[in-house]
């Protein structure tokens, strides 16, 4: 009889996470238990604690990993079709058109109430966010298409605005989170950064739209 082969903890952590998106997306975040996950992954509960923390630490790790796995930095960085500006307001789009990601990055709008997973998102978007924003920013600089003398402020203030957008950060009724919109795309164009066309525009207030609908949904 064959022995059966033994996963490496990189196998195992990579069946955890897909297991985990894969309850995600069908019962959602908060109906799917520890033990959901490691039924589907096949293993025993102690082996999701070798590797995660909590099922929040999951989440945020897949959230991750759906990012590089369709890094939409990468899919406008070789377009000679389009300025600087131009692939921003493409960027903006296409971070938006991978529905998976986005029904995960919904679902994670709750944990980020825990300062530890707040702390560790802030800590990953400055590190891998800010000099992939200071790239584009530069090249729209030297193309004349974004007109700033700001590039470096703007790459480590663009990854945070999320964060101040996000209700359980920073507690805000949808009109709130409205204004709080018009007032950061002012202050980008006031300096050099005019994000919004009628596209962008489009499927901004349908994503500020779903994030105060997934607040007022939480428990």
């Amino acid at each position: 009889m064959a022995r059966p082969v033994k996963k490496t903890p990189e196998q195992w952590k990579t069946e955890i996470l897909d297991a985990a998106q894969k309850l995600f997306l069908s019962k959602g975040y908060e109906e799917t238990s520890v033990s959901d996950i490691m039924d589907t992954a096949g293993g025993a509960k102690g082996m999701f604690y070798r590797f995660f923390e909590s099922k929040d630490d999951v989440l945020h790790a897949l959230g991750d990993r759906m990012f590089f796995a369709d890094n939409p930095f990468n899919a406008i960085k070789g377009r000679t079709d389009l300025n600087g500006l131009q692939k921003v307001r493409e960027l903006l789009v296409l971070n938006q058109s991978d529905a998976d990601r986005n029904a995960i990055n919904m679902q994670a709008v709750s944990i980020l109430k825990d300062p530890r997973i707040l702390v560790a998102a802030v800590e990953a978007n400055r590190k891998i966010l800010t000099p992939l924003w200071y790239e584009l920013l530069e090249e729209g600089r030297l193309d004349g298409s974004i007109k700033t003398d700001y590039t470096k402020e703007l790459s480590e203030l663009l990854p945070l605005i999320n964060f101040w957008l996000m209700p359980s950060v920073f507690p805000a009724t949808a009109d709130m989170i409205q204004h709080k919109f018009c007032f950061i795309m002012e202050v980008l164009e006031k300096m050099g950064l005019p994000l919004l066309d009628d596209e962008t525009a489009a499927f901004m207030q349908t994503i500020l739209a779903d994030i105060a609908k997934k607040e007022e949904s939480a428990p």
